[in-house]
């Protein structure tokens, strides 16, 4: 069976989460993006419109599967019986690093990029990652707070950005392992650290 020809359109998409995640959004030119794809300015045009609307498609596809996954198990929580934190932090963190370092190379790639763009240094392109991000994040966000009714909103919501953040740092393998510990290879392990660490912190450094 033959092997599809990847089109176009999904050579820069695939080009530009390389680039974006090595170099970040204005440190990786259009023009390099188009020569590392095999393609042309007028084919980024054609396809997307801009460099900024490359850079949400390339978000977009790579936020789908782990908000399609964070959504299914925040529906299914929501479900049954109020959940508790630990279960929240769970759902949210495993699908943010299985989904993403279990796809061998590639997943690395994506979790890099994603990592990057998120804390961007601009804000607008910050704004772009959370135009895909926040609708599934801000229901966490809530479910996070009702589950802790001893910590102000503030406090929890302080507790969620540095969710992210810690996250965020080792989507992108800025946290470079020690030795003998987890690291993208086993990203069970590293989910399962980073849940225990973070319940421990809402659990005991969120109380009023």
């Amino acid at each position: 069976m033959e092997t599809p020809v990847e089109t176009t359109r999904e050579r820069l998409l695939n080009v530009a989460e390389q680039r974006f995640g090595e170099g970040g959004y204005e440190g990786t030119s259009l023009r390099a993006i188009t020569v590392a794809a095999a393609a042309n300015i007028a084919a980024v045009n054609y396809h997307f419109g801009s460099k900024e609307a490359l850079l949400r498609a390339a978000v977009a596809r790579a936020m789908a599967p782990v908000n399609t996954e964070r959504r299914r198990r925040l529906d299914q929580l929501e479900a049954g019986a109020p959940p508790t934190p630990e279960a929240l932090i769970r759902a949210f963190v495993e699908p943010g690093l299985e989904l993403v370092l279990r796809r061998g190379e590639r997943g690395a790639l994506i979790a890099r990029f994603i990592g990057r763009i998120a804390f961007d240094p601009s804000r607008r392109i910050r704004e772009l990652y959370a135009v895909e991000s926040e609708p599934i994040e801000s229901r966490y966000l809530a479910a996070l707070q009702q589950a802790l009714p001893q910590a102000s909103p503030d406090a929890v919501a302080f507790g969620y950005m540095n969710m992210l953040g810690l996250l965020a740092l080792h989507q992108s393998q800025a946290l470079s392992p020690t030795p003998g510990a987890a690291g993208p290879e086993d990203p069970g392990k590293l989910a399962e650290n980073l849940v225990t660490f973070l319940v421990a912190a809402f659990d005991h450094g969120l109380r009023s």
